[in-house]
């Protein structure tokens, strides 16, 4: 394989409590706390329901796959770049960002200010995106660090309360965030952190990720745009249609050949999420996909939130799949030599 080879052995060095990524991930459920319990400023009370919402800015997908299916008035998150028509008064506006949000981004909050709808915004208090979207219809839960996901719980959190979407509990996503986090502890060997483990599956390969409900596919495309930062190799997410014709373009590996012929051979690796607890729909396209990989001699690795007896809410298996996901991503950067 072109590129660093990955060493296992990188993973157990003792320096890895410092790394700053490693860190960065074990600090998700504090930076979840902090921004679900910083009050909103310009609190929005309980009143009339907007006639429709409209989501804008990053994780705005999350925010929609959570809401969809509980929203009581019509959803949409919005990819830019201008405002739609029919945005007013009557409507509420979701926008979350940072310091570096894109300028249509701001264009649309000033706009959806000017033309009186509500606003929901996350965002740094001192940001543009607070200043562009001030107005007396705006709650702005301020965030203090950029985490996308801290500010989408926060904002899903809230939405809640106000009636619009389905009861969140930070404190439980939070505390979800914990757990993987003390599962994936450097301090644990390969043998019992699923963080390193998903870093040696991947090691060598080209990962194709699924998940079967709408959460698990919104994590899919977050690890895998992590994965591609952590390795320089191609990763894909997509759906299970498309995967399936990868897969059968993909020779069938000789189990008769010296694996040491050619150490330039990549091959997919298939990575499945929550593929245990799926309807029989989706279960039996699961396993169709599990039988594939495996008729063409391609690895099948799998990520789980946890077992379903749990009864955690969805977006605490959301968290838990991506933190996981990206526990393995900064592991197989570690183990290329490119994150120690």
């Amino acid at each position: 394989m072109n590129g660093p080879q990955f060493d296992d052995s990188l993973l157990e060095d003792a320096s890895l409590e410092g790394n700053e990524e490693l860190r960065w991930l074990a600090l998700a459920g504090s930076r979840i706390r902090k921004a679900a319990l910083t009050k909103p400023q310009g609190h929005l009370e309980h009143g009339e329901r907007p006639r429709g919402i409209l989501a804008l800015g990053s994780e705005a997908r999350l925010v929609r796959a959570v809401l969809e299916p509980a929203c009581p008035v019509p959803f949409m998150a919005w990819p830019g770049p201008g405002l739609p028509a029919w945005v007013g008064p009557l409507d509420l506006a979701v926008v979350l960002g940072g310091y570096d949000s894109p300028e249509w981004v701001l264009q649309c909050a000033a706009e959806a200010a000017r033309r009186g709808a509500s606003l929901i915004v996350a965002a740094p208090a001192d940001s543009e995106l607070a200043a562009a979207s001030s107005a007396n219809t705006t709650s702005l839960i301020p965030t203090f660090e950029d985490d996308p996901m801290a500010a989408a719980v926060a904002v899903l959190a809230h939405l809640g309360e106000l009636g619009l979407g389905p009861l969140v509990h930070p404190e439980h996503v939070a505390d979800a965030a914990d757990l993987v986090a003390e599962a994936c502890s450097p301090r644990l060997d390969l043998s019992n952190n699923p963080g390193k483990e998903l870093a040696l599956e991947l090691a060598d390969g080209l990962p194709l990720i699924w998940g079967g409900t709408v959460l698990a596919a919104r994590a899919s495309r977050r690890i895998a745009e992590s994965l591609r930062r952590a390795c320089g190799r191609p990763a894909l997410a997509a759906d299970a249609s498309e995967l399936d014709t990868l897969l059968s373009a993909v020779p069938a590996r000789d189990p008769f050949a010296d694996p040491f012929d050619d150490v330039n051979d990549v091959r997919p690796v298939v990575v499945l999420l929550d593929d245990d607890k799926l309807h029989d729909r989706l279960s039996g396209t699961a396993i169709g996909l599990q039988a594939k990989a495996e008729a063409v001699g391609v690895r099948v690795s799998r990520i789980s939130s946890g077992d379903a007896e749990l009864r955690a809410s969805d977006v605490e298996r959301y968290v838990t799949l991506l933190q996981k996901g990206l526990y393995g991503a900064a592991y197989l950067e570690i183990g290329l030599g490119a994150g120690a």
